[in-house]
């Protein structure tokens, strides 16, 4: 074959342009936060949709975010970069003064891997960050772990900020999971029933048995809808939960088929029976692989308080979906949907600062089909919400 004169380099350099505008095209693609192959079916993009901008500015108008408010938004260098992006578009959006925090992630401290805690170690106690949060009239939590059970919360919510904590879903799991007024309804109402009651018991066909006494617990309502001053709200949301006094927890937690361990995002596959004595796992029984999972990452924290109760309490919201963990690749999901699950029962381990006890050991537990008692009073049945208690009706 006989090629013309200077060819070779005609055909060089366009292979050249070729290449680097397939690569510019790469970036750009990256950049849009798309970590997808185009060729992948069936698998989310993440990439800014106006729908997602839209859920944003409901939920923060529902926070009664209004024009001219000073609105941090706080991220980690690690963060679902898709979140900051939409809360300052929403943000903005509503007339919002909304401005970043952005902390870099801190170096792991274990050789754990850390899950869910909702303790997020983002900030330090870096106090010009924290000053700058609690100054704000609301603080837009994107941190990997969240700021529920984090050291600084307490001096961020001190002169009335608000916080609402946006779980590191991705934003499909979101707009399916919007906070209403219904739900705000609903989980006032658990709240009030929880906060009255001195004893709440926990039953189960598959082996639960559990007492806890409630006197002088700290109840919490998750709601999606942060009002009022120094109020603290997440989501997805849909959940009532409780942080019992030390000692105040014994029985036995049977985690059955089918029933969750989120901070492996794992739906158990053999039965688990947890024997509890005032607050603390004493063993763990089941000749099994979840059994053994659970046994070694409990141990391998060589911390007691890893082994401790850190609230428990039930789901209330009726779109949460219990499939959810089988519809997301694990980097899509944290698996807060199926904690609020109308009817569940949530057993936690780990921090409990009302008992006095910190760790980043932790366990996120959603169990099916319980019977949950308020000093005698039904609220859930065999896993489906009952009537509402009469201390609520009450109100």
């Amino acid at each position: 074959m006989i090629q013309r004169p200077g060819s070779f380099f005609i055909e060089f350099f366009e292979q050249q342009d070729r290449e680097t505008i397939g690569e510019s095209t790469e970036r750009e693609r990256r950049a849009d936060g798309d970590a997808k192959h185009a060729d992948e079916p069936n698998m989310l993009t993440s990439r800014i949709e106006a729908k997602w901008i839209d859920c944003f500015s409901e939920v923060f108008s529902l926070s009664r975010v209004e024009s001219g408010d000073a609105v941090a938004i706080l991220s980690e260098t690690q963060s679902r970069n898709l979140h900051v992006r939409l809360s300052e578009l929403a943000l903005l959006r509503l007339g919002a003064r909304a401005f970043h925090v952005v902390v870099p992630t801190p170096r792991q401290a274990h050789a754990i891997p850390v899950r869910s805690t909702g303790a997020s170690q983002a900030l330090q106690g870096l106090q010009p960050a924290i000053e700058a949060l609690r100054h704000s009239q609301l603080v837009v939590d994107c941190t990997t772990e969240g700021l529920l059970h984090a050291p600084e919360l307490p001096e961020i919510r001190s002169l009335g900020a608000r916080v609402l904590m946006i779980s590191n879903e991705h934003p499909e799991t979101l707009e399916r999971l919007l906070p209403n007024l219904e739900l705000k309804r609903a989980v006032g109402e658990a709240r009030d029933a929880l906060a009255a009651a001195r004893h709440m018991s926990v039953r189960s066909a598959a082996g639960t048995e559990l007492e806890i006494e409630l006197s002088d617990a700290i109840v919490r309502g998750a709601s999606g809808v942060a009002e009022e001053p120094g109020e603290v709200a997440y989501w997805p949301a849909g959940l009532v939960a409780c942080f019992p006094r030390a000692g105040g927890v014994t029985g036995t937690l049977v985690l059955d088929r089918g029933d969750v361990n989120l901070t492996f995002k794992r739906y158990l596959e053999n039965p688990v029976r947890l024997r509890i004595e005032k607050d603390y796992v004493v063993a763990i029984e089941g000749d099994n692989f979840d059994a053994e999972l659970m046994r070694t990452y409990f141990a391998d924290w060589n911390d007691r308080d890893a082994y401790a109760v850190s609230h428990l309490g039930w789901g209330l919201n009726p779109s949460a979906r219990w499939d959810a963990l089988l519809m997301y690749d694990k980097a899509d999901t944290n698996g807060t949907e199926l904690r609020t699950c109308a009817g569940n029962f949530l057993y936690s381990t780990g921090s409990n600062q009302h008992a006095g006890r910190f760790t980043e050991g932790h366990f996120d537990l959603p169990v099916r089909g319980c019977t949950i008692e308020l000093d005698g009073e039904v609220v859930v049945e065999a896993g489906r919400l009952a009537r509402a208690p009469r201390a609520a009706v009450a109100r």
